[in-house]
């Protein structure tokens, strides 16, 4: 991660104070034993208190894949993301939807139009990027099967990066991924709300079968929000839901998410539909329900707007969200600037009067 660790400030901070209190008045000249101060105590070492939380800027970016054209770029994986790279890395935390199979080889999946894959070098254009963490929970995370989910298995374990919402079973693909930034103890856990019927079973972690975590078992997914709020100041769940160019979202990504804030999610975001939805706030949550393509080698017309999301948190809480807009051109997403940029972002205000979402807590 792209930060200077506060647990290490903090200690320094400690020396520092030590030495500055160490050198005063009433020790005789020569005598060098060690004074101890009368409230010191002498129960042994002290433990360092707990890094102060400062606030912090989660950045959530929608679908990527490096299908057609977009291959060619993982040639250079460094600067496969392009410009948009800036953006992500300026923000303390980034987190993308990974829309592929991690593998070369596989079967493809039975009875689908469109089956992506790519190889692990994906993974380093990610990190390369200034991302922190992806989701391979969607409609084309298994679009090699079995066979291709043991090869993206192997290589999440082999980059050591978190990629969420798959697993050997159950217990991995549901598990919250931790991490400290600035002090913010925070908690990720990522599923899909959208699979293909005839994949439903097949593609469904369970507790002896690996697969991907399934936001369709809402008890399962209440248990995994639960569990991630457990010791932690912010809980992010990341979601494939939705439907296709439907700029409004669905009853089930409604009724979903309150289940979830109720469990204690503090974030909730996530896409499926290709195009932007509304993002707001929600029984003191903040709800995001469709971030759209980001690296797309299809986007075009509507399915070419998108935008990266920027959350203020402190204390906890979401306390500012900024939606960057931007287009996507040749695959690639490009900052909107100018007139562009606010003409886009007030088209993008619009679509939260169809979503239940406040635009301030």
């Amino acid at each position: 991660m792209r930060r200077v660790s506060a647990a290490t400030a903090a200690l320094v901070g400690l020396a520092l104070a030590a030495t500055a209190c160490g050198g005063g008045g009433s020790q005789a000249q020569g005598d060098t034993r060690p004074q101890v101060s009368p409230s010191a105590g002498t129960t042994g070492p002290q433990t360092p208190a707990e890094p102060a939380k400062q606030p912090i800027t989660l950045a959530f970016a929608g679908d990527v894949h490096f299908e057609g054209h977009l291959r060619a770029r993982l040639n250079n994986p460094r600067t496969a993301l392009g410009p948009i790279a800036s953006t992500l890395r300026r923000a303390d935390f980034t987190m993308v939807n990974l829309e592929t199979a991690i593998t070369t080889g596989g079967t493809p999946a039975p009875a689908k139009q469109f089956v992506f894959r790519a190889p692990p070098s994906a993974i380093t254009a990610l990190k390369a990027a200034g991302v922190d963490a992806a989701s391979l929970a969607n409609n084309h995370g298994m679009d090699y099967m079995e066979s291709g989910l043991r090869d993206s298995l192997r290589a999440i374990r082999q980059s050591r990066f978190p990629v969420l919402g798959v697993g050997r079973n159950a217990e991995e693909a549901y598990k919250p991924y931790r991490t400290t930034v600035k002090g913010n103890k925070l908690a990720v856990v990522a599923a899909t709300q959208v699979l293909d019927d005839h994949l439903i079973q097949a593609w469904t972690a369970t507790d002896t079968k690996g697969g991907l975590a399934s936001a369709k078992v809402v008890d399962r997914m209440v248990q995994a929000v639960e569990e991630a709020r457990k010791g932690s100041d912010i809980v992010v769940v990341f979601l494939h839901w939705g439907a296709e160019l439907q700029p409004c979202p669905l009853p089930r990504q409604q009724e979903l998410a309150d289940r979830l804030i109720e469990a204690g999610a503090d974030i909730l975001v996530g896409g499926h539909a290709h195009i932007p939805l509304g993002g707001g706030f929600r029984k003191g949550a903040y709800v995001h329900y469709g971030l759209g393509n980001f690296v797309f080698y299809s986007a075009r017309g509507q399915t070419a707007n998108t935008g990266v999301l920027e959350l203020t948190v402190d204390d906890g809480k979401v306390t500012k969200a900024v939606w960057r807009p931007a287009r996507i051109v040749g695959g690639l997403p490009r900052l909107l600037t100018g007139q562009e940029a606010r003409a886009e972002l007030q088209r993008w205000n619009g679509l939260r009067r169809c979503t239940g979402l406040t635009a301030r807590p």
